[in-house]
C-alpha cells in the first residue's frame, strides 16, 4: 500500500503528517490533524499577542479564561516543572524575554525589568476554565507545545480510523501502528547519524551549541544550571513528554541524568 504525506509550516517549523494509506479517508484525516495543529499554533504561541498564552502573560495576575487545550498543556507543563524540580521550567518566559529570545508584548515593562526571570510550579493556578499567574512571571511553552501538538494530531488520525501513521514537528516525532520509521539525528558538526527505527513511540531532540547557530536556532536557559553542549534525544510514549525531557537531559548532572529521565517517563537515546 502506498504512503501519503503532507507538510505545512506551523509551530515555528515544518510539520509533516503521513500515513500508510493514500485514499480519500487518509486525505481527510491528515487535513483534520493539521487543523488541530494550527489551532494549537494560535493558542500557545508566545509570539502572537492574541494567543491564550500571550493573554495570560499580560493579565497582571488576573485569572484568564482559556481553551481546554491550553488548560491541558499548562497542567502538563506545571506538573513536569514540579516533578523535575525545576530542570524543566515553563516559568522561564521572563528570562527568555530578557535574553532577547522571545518578544516582549507588555507596554508596562518594555525593558522586561519588572518581570521575574523565572518562578516555580506553584506560581501557576489552574481551575476548571481559568489560569492565573502570580509573582509577575511569564510562561513559555516552547519546551512542550510542539510535542503536545504532535500528540493531538496523532489522536485525531486515530479518530479517523487511520491504522498506522506518523507526525513530525521539526524533530518532535511520534509513530503508531504497524510502522517502523527510520530516524536520523543531525549533530552539531552537521553530520547525520542513524538512531535506528521508531515504532509505537515518540522521540525528540534538543541541541545545545557553544554559540548561536542558525542550524539550531532554539535557545535553552536553565534556572538551576547551564545546559550541557551536545544533542540530547529522549524517547517516550508521548511526544509532549519526550519534548520536555530533552530540556531536563541537557540541564541535569551527568551522574543523575539517566535516572532522572527514566523516573520522569523517558529514556535517553544514545548512538
Amino acid at each position: 500500500m502506498s504512503k501519503l504525506k503532507r507538510m505545512r509550516p506551523l509551530l515555528g517549523t515544518f510539520v509533516e503528517i503521513g500515513c500508510e494509506q493514500s485514499d480519500k479517508s487518509a486525505e481527510h484525516a491528515i487535513a483534520a490533524a493539521f487543523d488541530v495543529v494550527e489551532k494549537l499554533h494560535h493558542l500557545l504561541s508566545f509570539h502572537e499577542q492574541a494567543s491564550d498564552l500571550s493573554r495570560l502573560n499580560q493579565a497582571e495576575g488576573k485569572a484568564v479564561v482559556v481553551h481546554q487545550h491550553t488548560l491541558r498543556v499548562m497542567k502538563l507543563a506545571r506538573a513536569m516543572t514540579a516533578a523535575s524540580n525545576g530542570l524543566f521550567n515553563c516559568t522561564l518566559g521572563g528570562a527568555m524575554v530578557q535574553n532577547g529570545v522571545l518578544p516582549n508584548h507588555s507596554s508596562l515593562n518594555p525593558d522586561g525589568a519588572e518581570t521575574k526571570a523565572s518562578g516555580v510550579a506553584n506560581d501557576i493556578q489552574i481551575n476548571a476554565h481559568t489560569i492565573k499567574l502570580s509573582n509577575s512571571i511569564k510562561i513559555t511553552l516552547d519546551g512542550i507545545a510542539k510535542g503536545y501538538a504532535v500528540d493531538c494530531a496523532i489522536a485525531q488520525l486515530k479518530r479517523f480510523g487511520i491504522k498506522a501513521a506518523w507526525v513530525n514537528a521539526g524533530g518532535d516525532l511520534r509513530v503508531y501502528g504497524d510502522l517502523l520509521l527510520p530516524i536520523q539525528r543531525r549533530e552539531i558538526s552537521g553530520e547525520f547519524v542513524s538512531l535506528g527505527g521508531l515504532h509505537n513511540a515518540a522521540i525528540a531532540t534538543s541541541t545545545v551549541t557553544i554559540d548561536y547557530n542558525n542550524d539550531f536556532p532554539g535557545k535553552i536557559i536553565g534556572s538551576l544550571a547551564s545546559p550541557t553542549i551536545g544533542s540530547w534525544t529522549v524517547m517516550s510514549h508521548y511526544a509532549w513528554r519526550a519534548d520536555a525531557l530533552t530540556k531536563v537531559a541537557c540541564l541535569a548532572e551527568a551522574t543523575d541524568r539517566g535516572a532522572i529521565i527514566e523516573r520522569l517517563g523517558g529514556k535517553i537515546v544514545t548512538i
